[in-house]
């Protein structure tokens, strides 16, 4: 079954919990779920470091009944999950990372993966899919800063975009030959690729219009080559290929605000929004508790590789180094950090909520309850 994207999604779906609770759910079949979820949130858009999709996937067939949903798995997090009779495991942070060169009783990762193998659990991870697309982290945490526009701060770019480089050459060959010359030429380098070749008609003569993709590097060779028989290949064209940006895709947010607010307002509403008791606060230089805030960048998670030098009044993310927010406050940017876990986590009661109507209220959802950041008041 095709499923609908998330911006048609009727609003009577989005019911109440309750509501839900009332509805009779059927199974999915774990391949036709996963690929509903990597459509709701396309794998291609996260970081080329990160580790997303399934995981762990029980020997088929394998149906879903309910699906787990929390931002870390511990193990505890997991007997959570067996105690509530979950079939896929929904783990925003991916919980194998660096590749398991064993799988033993050893270490807790890898008794992750024995426990969800023997109780046909799946594991799947979106990570910083969640993070760029337009209804993920990113802008959930955004809604705490109160009425205010956002962009992202990295855009995304079109992964499917056919552009198989960097620059797009187009010549036109005078003869047959002279086309089979130039190509036989260009076929031992890896970084250009033929695109079309189409017989055209120039003053009278039969001749084959021709392009070619190539990276930066390669296009040096292919001017190269061409201007060294300008006589034989005639009316080039360079072409430089830019994917078309994504809207309101991509890493971080630049929130600016409808109305300023002080800073002590803001830190009310970022509290608030992530139900915290406490944030950890940098004051830019010059800047104290009354000074207005207009310009907000944010990050989920860890921001400093996002956020660097981006202009705006204050930080918003789980956490920076130590001389990351010392680069901030010397520049007068205040900077708010809420522990990692703690800007992710609560977009997954949001998330139960549009999951359940984008996936028509097939399965049970479920979000877990002993899932928390590691690091407590004292």
């Amino acid at each position: 079954m095709q499923l609908s994207g998330l911006k048609l999604i009727p609003q009577h779906f989005l019911r109440s919990q309750s509501l839900i609770d009332l509805t009779v759910r059927s199974f999915m079949d774990l391949k036709v779920l996963v690929s509903s979820l990597n459509d709701f949130a396309s794998l291609s858009l996260a970081e080329s470091w990160d580790n997303v999709g399934l995981l762990v996937e029980p020997s088929p067939p394998h149906t879903v009944s309910t699906l787990f949903l929390t931002n870390d798995l511990t193990e505890d997090v997991m007997e959570e999950a067996l105690q509530k009779k979950a079939d896929l495991i929904l783990s925003y942070h991916p919980p194998i990372f660096q590749p398991l060169k064993h799988v033993t009783w050893k270490t807790w990762k890898e008794r992750l993966v024995i426990r969800a193998l023997e109780n046909r659990v799946g594991i799947y991870s979106p990570h910083t899919a969640y993070d760029a697309v337009p209804h993920g982290v990113n802008n959930w945490l955004a809604k705490g800063l109160g009425d205010c526009t956002s962009a992202p701060l990295r855009p995304a770019t079109a992964s499917n975009y056919p552009t198989g480089g960097s620059f797009r050459v187009e010549f036109t060959a005078c003869s047959a030959e002279n086309l089979e010359t130039v190509l036989s030429s260009l076929r031992g380098v890896s970084e250009v690729s033929l695109v079309t070749a189409l017989p055209v008609r120039v003053d009278g003569e039969e001749q084959t219009r021709v392009s070619l993709n190539c990276t930066q590097q390669a296009l040096l060779q292919v001017v190269a080559l061409l201007f060294q028989n300008s006589l034989l290949y005639q009316k080039t064209e360079i072409i430089s290929l830019q994917k078309p940006l994504l809207e309101d895709t991509g890493m971080g947010r630049l929130c600016t605000l409808k109305e300023p607010v002080s800073i002590s307002a803001l830190i009310e509403r970022v509290k608030s929004h992530l139900r915290l008791s406490h944030i950890r606060l940098a004051f830019g230089v010059g800047k104290s508790l009354e000074s207005q805030v207009k310009v907000v960048a944010l990050c989920a998670g860890s921001g400093s590789s996002v956020l660097q030098g981006t202009e705006s009044d204050l930080y918003l993310t789980g956490e920076m180094s130590h001389h990351d927010v010392l680069d901030a406050v010397s520049r007068g940017i205040t900077v708010i950090l809420c522990e990692h876990s703690n800007t992710e986590r609560g977009f997954l009661l949001e998330l139960q909520q549009v999951l359940t109507a984008y996936l028509q209220n097939k399965i049970c959802i479920v979000v877990s309850e002993r899932d928390r950041d590691p690091l407590q008041v004292a």
